[in-house]
């Protein structure tokens, strides 16, 4: 499919398809059971097919479908070792690459955007895209200064698109549910419509980018391109090469594993400390490993495209946060509880016995506690079936749980970046991150704060 499907009627038919394919594929497994296949082996075979559907069609979409298959591939790693091949092949797909869209196309908005004499602010411009996203795609090119550069133009109808397949979506989010165990996919699509009009806006993208380049100019560790250019529609920034992360999941060493994972930690929680901003869309293919870290050309830095969903905070990441963290670290159960109930995770109607909510917990934030930690897809999976098993004390307790508006956005970024780190098996300091960067983490030393009382 070479563009951008727009019409209402054919995006909902090809969405529509979706549960009448999981309803025929269910059929066809009971039947696969009374011929005396097992439950686990035609289960299996299920899963395969329906994965194999589902990202056929999202990747077709585009648009909202494609931003959802995006936001779910994060936790592939939560599936079992025996099904998690299908997915992380179609996902990959997803993260990389998409149909073009004609040149004709973006020729006509890059005309009725930057001019008629549109071609005159290149001295080269490949029509052929480098990437293409869920609202837009990324071309190469030469600016007239001569710096290289990336232009993101965005789909023509993109934001009818987005919305259209997010509400069709949202309609089948109970059948999509047992693609990843343990996760609510309706509060997920929810939070992707809401940010739908603020993707859209190329202008707040690049406030975004450029606050982000400021800060980390210069950086040992971390390199964001800057903005050259910005108008409705069209986004031109620095171009950044670099290895994807999504080829370090696959092939890469083990150092560049570990490195990545780090700096992927780092970037996480010093973001919002450094900049009020949390970039919030985690996904490997708006990630680069580039050469010439601290170390030398042998040593790694963290390259970060894509400012188009960004969580605004201020004051950097909440203290309770941190505070909470710690306190259950230090198995301060009724504490934690406390705290839990005051930011709203705990509804006034519910009671709960503070000693299983730090038994819920604690196991979650394992690689809090170690000076370092290997992530891993095994780990992930037990912390998701723990948690998606109804026979289990922890699925119980979860369901009881509520996650406030506020801190939305944070959990999704922070289980994303979770999901990625386990896809790369790094190995990472993640509690020196912590203690550098989350506000609250470390208790505040009474010693420093004496002269200031004496005074």
């Amino acid at each position: 499919m070479s563009d951008l499907p727009r019409k209402a009627v054919t995006r909902t038919a090809k969405l529509a398809a979706l549960p009448l394919g999981f309803a025929g594929r269910a059929t066809w497994g009971l039947g696969k059971r009374i011929v005396g296949e097992s439950a686990e082996i035609v289960g299996r075979e299920l899963q395969q097919r329906t994965a194999e559907q589902l990202f056929k069609v999202l990747g077709e979409l585009k648009g909202g479908a494609m931003k959802f298959g995006q936001a779910l591939s994060v936790f592939e790693s939560a599936l079992p070792e025996e099904v998690a091949g299908p997915y992380r092949a179609a996902l990959t797909k997803l993260q990389e690459a998409a149909p073009p869209m004609p040149t004709r196309t973006v020729h006509t908005v890059l005309r009725e955007r930057l001019g008629e004499d549109w071609q005159g602010l290149f001295l080269e411009f490949e029509d052929k895209p480098s990437a293409a996203a869920s609202i837009g795609q990324v071309h190469r090119a030469v600016w007239h200064d001569g710096r290289e550069v990336a232009v993101k133009v965005q789909y023509p109808g993109a934001g009818e698109a987005l919305l259209s397949d997010l509400n069709q979506l949202s309609r089948f989010a109970r059948l999509l549910g047992p693609l990843i165990p343990g996760m609510d996919v309706k509060p997920l699509i929810t939070e992707l419509k809401d940010r739908v009009s603020e993707e859209l806006d190329y202008g707040l993208e690049a406030q975004a980018q450029r606050a982000h380049a400021e800060e980390f100019d210069g950086d040992p560790d971390v390199v964001v391109p800057d903005v050259v250019h910005q108008c409705e529609q069209v986004l031109v920034t620095e171009w950044m090469d670099g290895i994807p992360l999504s080829e370090i999941i696959s092939d890469g060493t083990e150092a560049q594993r570990d490195r990545a994972g780090q700096l992927l930690s780092r970037f996480l929680f010093s973001g919002p400390a450094r900049t009020g901003l949390l970039h919030a869309d985690p996904h490997p293919g708006n990630f680069r490993l580039l050469p010439g870290g601290p170390e030398g050309e042998d040593d790694w830095r963290l390259g970060v495209l894509d400012f188009g969903t960004v969580d605004r905070l201020p004051g950097g990441l909440p203290e309770p946060i941190g505070e909470a963290l710690r306190m259950t670290l230090d198995g301060e159960a009724e504490a934690v509880y406390e705290m839990l109930c005051t930011e709203g995770f705990v509804k006034e109607s519910i009671e709960l016995d503070p000693d299983a909510v730090l038994d819920y917990l604690l196991p979650i934030i394992e690689p809090a506690r170690a000076e370092e930690f290997t992530f891993t897809r095994g780990w992930m999976r037990s912390q998701a079936g723990r948690i998606a098993d109804p026979r289990s004390p922890a699925y119980q307790l979860a369901k009881q749980l509520n996650l406030p508006p506020a801190y939305l956005l944070i959990h999704r970024v922070t289980l994303s970046t979770i999901g990625v780190l386990c896809q790369l098996g790094a190995t990472v300091r993640l509690r020196e991150e912590l203690e550098e960067w989350l506000p609250a983490f470390l208790p505040e030393d009474p010693l420093e704060e004496e002269p200031a009382a004496q005074a």
